[in-house]
């Protein structure tokens, strides 16, 4: 099936939105960089995890979102909280051992496999190759470190692909709440910093004695969780689970942009090559299957193969679901 115009705008919107969530976080790293100097990677990702849940909780209180939950709704932001703590600690500790290259080349092998299988065309597996050939050039992996430090990768990257599989399920999760994406953020994001406290509070502590440290700390909780993080369950909503997947591929040509921005690092021949290959793949992609929770196949949603009392419940849910995104569009 052609794609619609609105699913191109849609796509457009996400695709938008996984650039700004991208360009906050690599604004992060700024700041953890100079928590490195005094607190070891599991303080810093909890204190990370931490202030993010204090922002996030003066504006949308966890507890209130908890009570209004469903089941549902309830079992994914545990979950999704529970992938959070273990997919920031793994990622601290293999970059304290690991290049960034090297850890950002094995998360993103996790991605790969999820746009994959969703590429259900000859047009989208020919995207799919040009994006992994642009963000090879881009990253230059090198499978180089200790053995702890790859074992830990490999978890982040697994973690990752949990983060968009059950994030992405999170998202869709019909909502009457025009700030569902925020409220579920808040909870998820207070859930993590529980989570992740045995194991970070302890390596955090020398920084409630240095206001700076506690500034730095917050501003990689609000770059690199608060912002990414709703942009992400933003686009989430809009997007396919295998577009968005793919459109993840924006980050390393986002931190590109941003070290000729910031940095005044200007790339050479071969990321030029792997830039123009991932915006090429990016713009051929084209969304196919629909933006639903989890995004089963075609079938299950015939009301022919369903009960009539699931194809009601069926009915209400997609109703909530325009809903919701017509309570995320922008007004005229």
């Amino acid at each position: 099936m052609a794609t619609t115009t609105p699913a191109r705008h849609a796509t457009a919107i996400g695709g938008g939105l996984v650039v700004i969530g991208a360009t906050f976080h690599y604004l992060g790293p700024s700041f953890a960089v100079l928590l490195f100097a005094h607190l070891d990677a599991m303080g810093v990702a909890w204190l990370r995890m931490a202030t993010a849940a204090l922002v996030l909780a003066l504006v949308r209180p966890p507890w209130t979102v908890w009570r209004a939950a469903g089941r549902n709704e309830r079992l994914l932001v545990v979950a999704l909280g529970g992938v959070l703590a273990v997919m920031n600690a793994t990622f601290y500790l293999a970059l304290d051992r690991l290049p960034l290259a090297t850890v950002a080349g094995i998360e993103f092998l996790g991605i790969i496999a999820l746009a994959a299988y969703g590429a259900r065309t000859r047009r989208n597996a020919f995207a799919l190759a040009l994006t992994v050939a642009g963000v090879a050039l881009l990253i230059q992996v090198r499978l180089t470190g200790t053995p702890i430090g790859l074992l830990l990768a490999a978890v982040n990257c697994v973690g990752f692909m949990l983060y968009v599989l059950v994030g992405h399920r999170l998202a869709n999760v019909p909502s009457e709440r025009r700030s569902a994406a925020l409220d579920r953020l808040s909870l998820v994001v207070a859930i993590g910093a529980v989570a992740a406290t045995p194991f970070g509070i302890g390596a955090a502590l020398p920084a409630l004695h240095h206001p700076t440290w506690l500034l730095w700390g917050l501003g990689v909780g609000i770059c690199s969780t608060v912002i990414p993080y709703l942009t992400d369950q933003l686009a989430m909503v809009r997007l396919p689970r295998a577009t968005y997947s793919l459109l993840l591929a924006l980050l390393p040509v986002t931190a590109t942009a941003c070290g000729i921005a910031l940095l005044h690092q200007l790339p050479g021949r071969q990321d030029l090559v792997g830039l123009a290959l991932v915006v090429a793949g990016v713009a051929a992609h084209r969304p196919q299957e629909p933006t639903t929770q989890g995004d089963p196949p075609d079938g299950l949603h015939n009301p022919r193969h369903q009960r009539p009392g699931r194809v009601a419940a069926g009915a209400r849910d997609d109703e909530l679901r325009r809903q919701q995104l017509a309570g995320l569009a922008p007004r005229p």
